[in-house]
């Protein structure tokens, strides 16, 4: 599943998105999960100042 999205955002307009995951812990359990999503280029560093 994660190949198609990488494979097409590689192609045409898509190049200006990246696809980030970012672990957080859960506050319930303490278990680590990821999130992943499909931001701008621009807007990584500020996604990973949070």
């Amino acid at each position: 599943m994660a190949k198609k999205t990488v494979a097409t955002l590689q192609k045409g307009a898509g190049k200006g998105y990246s696809k980030v995951i970012r672990m957080v812990k859960s506050e319930k359990t303490g278990a680590y999960t990821f999130k992943e999503e499909i931001i701008p280029n621009d807007d990584i560093k500020d996604y990973f100042k949070k």
